[in-house]
């Protein structure tokens, strides 16, 4: 069974359309789409329409309402919790992504040549500004978090079983799934795919949230804070040590007048280079405490085979 996993947040007028196109790749893959719509918590009156429309749809189908919105990773785990697989796939409710995208997915999948398959942009129709601000955000999470992540990000995804099981098993909050995606590894596959533009409704992926799926994802993957934290302290002590050269130096020559000006400088600059070096060593120590919090498996297995030796 292929599941499509759904998550609906103010897509009242585009569901309809999306049924439709779940119908179509339902007639492509031989019957065996499974659709679960995850409603997360959405103002409008997307349940209901669910509701309406999908027990006539033909579809075999799961619809799950969460109690308030949660965001759309959430909404993305829940749905890959309740599909029966073995194969999945998530799929953006304002269906900007071409239906034969997901197929594609799905074909390379069963093929048993790849665990992830992930959408990667080749283009986009979106409005300027919406699309500027995406691949500046792109450009700073690969540059400075997960490097392995496409250019264009990552909206939609597709994995098998082990990959789902892998990932549900990471229950953390504030985090990215698709850092979490990518930090799991797996035989991973690029499908490349052009954004279509969207129909109705304006994106809910606001700069606001942007900059904290940033935040959270610098906090999760990486120790940069810390480690900018580290480079400030040592450059502040280094700093320091050359001013206080120089200061000394003009108090020397008498270029200084100012009584008690020299030791001032020198014992704020000092001051401050070693409070910011005991933060980063102070952080160092946090960091690895909270990375052990996370409860993350130190590795993750692909396979395993045992090949014994008969001793009889």
């Amino acid at each position: 069974m292929f599941s499509v996993v759904v998550p609906v947040y103010r897509n009242e007028k585009m569901l309809p359309a999306v049924v439709e196109r779940l119908k179509d790749m339902n007639k492509l893959l031989g019957g065996e789409v499974e659709a679960v719509f995850v409603v997360d918590g959405s103002p409008d009156n997307s349940y209901n329409v669910l509701r309406q429309i999908l027990p006539a749809s033909g579809l075999t189908s799961e619809l799950v309402c969460l109690s308030r919105n949660f965001g759309s990773f959430a909404a993305i785990r829940q749905g890959l919790a309740v599909a029966q697989g073995p194969f999945f796939a998530v799929m953006a409710a304002d269906l900007q992504e071409p239906s034969d995208l997901i197929v594609e997915f799905f074909r390379m999948l069963s093929g048993g040549s790849v665990d992830v398959t992930v959408g990667v942009r080749t283009g986009r129709s979106d409005p300027l500004l919406s699309s500027v601000s995406s691949r500046l955000f792109w450009w700073a999470y690969r540059k400075l978090i997960q490097p392995e992540v496409p250019q264009g990000g990552v909206d939609v995804f597709g994995c098998n079983a082990a990959v789902r099981d892998a990932l549900l098993q990471l229950g953390e909050s504030n985090s990215s799934l698709v850092g979490l995606l990518f930090w799991l590894g797996f035989r991973r596959e690029n499908v490349p795919y052009e954004r279509l533009p969207r129909a109705h409704g304006s994106s809910g992926w606001t700069f606001r949230r942007k900059v904290r799926y940033l935040f959270d994802s610098a906090f999760s993957f990486t120790d940069l804070p810390i480690t900018a934290l580290l480079s400030v302290g040592v450059f502040g002590i280094v700093g320091s040590v050359g001013l206080a050269l120089f200061v000394l130096t003009m108090k020397l020559v008498g270029a200084i007048s100012v009584p008690g000006y020299t030791p001032i400088v020198l014992v704020q600059m000092f001051t401050l280079g070693v409070t910011m070096f005991g933060l980063g060593i102070v952080g160092s120590y946090v960091w690895r405490t909270f990375e052990n919090s996370k409860g993350r498996p130190l590795y993750v297995p692909l396979s395993r085979e045992s090949y014994r030796k008969d001793r009889s």
